[in-house]
């Protein structure tokens, strides 16, 4: 039984584990137990055999049942209770004190995992290993492999994918680009404000990019069609579902996004990822070199502070010019694994003809137009000889 109820980023993040989940217990059987809307997110997965939403009916399916194994990997009162419904020989993660409730590590691998979140300066300064490490080594998975995301689209959902990257491919030589605007409640400060948004955007349309895409969830459509307004970029559909979210992700070839789950859709789809990072450890994030990680100019970050007095906030101090010289290495990258041939992306992604793919800039013209884009003197008349 592996224990982890969200939030949902983190929850794709795990998805990682389960290739040494079956290494350790091979023929293993699998109950996920996680919160909603993650147990959608798990849904229908080839290599999770049950999925449990953690609510009390849902709950009342695997109570008195006896595992061989259980992975907890929240640290909260809450897992506490699931795991006193349910017999485990074995527990590897965390645990609550049963009298006063207090989490602990289960057993002495997970300390550093433990330890990690009561100290600040030891999460933020000193640690150096990813999310996915630790995790790793705190449920005694083995030798840490530096394994994948794995997160299945169903074929339906692949045909889905690969119809709206048709559609979203307006210039067929160059990637579709998603900008993943929103983000969970937990930590608002991980987006950009609608202003910064379209600054963003209007320098890479300066720059000759032409297929941008804003993705998000319900709580993003509305603030998507204020950032479009005006700019040639289309919106994605954000009321579907978080399934139908994750095949606008992966109809996508290049991602800008903050810490979100649309991030981690995008690692688990293996798409180049532009990850900027404010409030949270850009360190604790693997991107499989496949991006970039952009850190904001502040002193004060990271920090993990929910709410913040700043007037000018970490979100909107992130380099305009490091976001566009990424994403301009994203098409770089993509247009150079297509002329490879290069297996990384997913083959229900419809390719350019290699014939049509050409570099949007290059030589002493590229270098041009980045140096004005960084003393703010880009028009569209400098991009008139590409």
């Amino acid at each position: 039984m592996i224990i982890h109820l969200g939030a949902m980023g983190a929850v794709v993040r795990s998805t990682a584990l389960l290739a040494a989940v079956h290494r350790k217990y091979p023929g293993a059987q699998i109950t996920w137990v996680t919160d909603a809307p993650c147990d959608r997110v798990l849904e229908g997965h080839p290599r999770i055999d049950k999925v449990v939403r953690a609510d009390p009916l849902e709950l009342l399916s695997i109570t008195g049942r006896e595992f061989d194994v259980a992975f907890v990997i929240d640290k909260s009162e809450k897992v506490s209770g699931i795991l006193s419904q349910v017999r485990a020989r074995e527990i590897f993660g965390f645990v609550a004190d049963p009298r006063f409730g207090k989490i602990r590590p289960a057993t002495a691998s997970a300390l550093e995992l433990w330890q990690l979140g009561l100290d600040d300066d030891l999460k933020f300064f000193v640690n150096q290993k990813t999310e996915n490490q630790l995790i790793h080594e705190a449920l005694e998975l083995g030798e840490y492999k530096r394994e994948v995301y794995d997160l299945p689209l169903t074929e339906v959902e692949r045909e889905m994918a690969a119809d709206r990257a048709t559609s979203w491919r307006l210039s067929s030589s160059q990637p579709v680009l998603g900008f993943n605007t929103g983000c969970g409640p937990l930590m608002p400060a991980k987006k950009w404000t609608v202003e910064f948004h379209r600054e963003v955007l209007q320098k890479l349309l300066a720059l000759g990019l032409e297929n941008l895409v804003l993705l998000g969830g319900p709580e993003d459509e509305e603030r998507n069609h204020r950032i479009a307004e005006g700019l040639p970029v289309l919106c994605s559909p954000c009321t579907q579902g978080v399934r139908d979210g994750a095949v606008s992700v992966a109809a996508c070839d290049v991602v800008i996004t903050g810490d979100s789950f649309g991030m981690h859709l995008a690692i688990a789809f293996q798409r180049f990822v532009v990850a900027w990072f404010g409030p949270s450890c850009a360190h604790e994030i693997d991107l499989f070199d496949r991006g970039v990680k952009l850190q904001a100019s502040v002193t004060c970050s990271p920090c993990w502070k929910r709410s913040c007095h700043k007037e000018v906030m970490c979100h909107d101090r992130v380099s305009v010019v490091d976001i566009c010289e990424a994403t301009l290495r994203g098409v770089d990258w993509w247009q150079k694994s297509f002329m490879a041939e290069s297996t990384a992306e997913p083959e229900f992604l419809p390719a350019p003809k290699v014939g049509n793919v050409k570099p949007l800039l290059s030589g002493a013209l590229a270098a041009e137009v980045m140096e004005d884009l960084t003393t703010g003197n880009l028009t569209g008349a400098n991009l008139d000889q590409t």
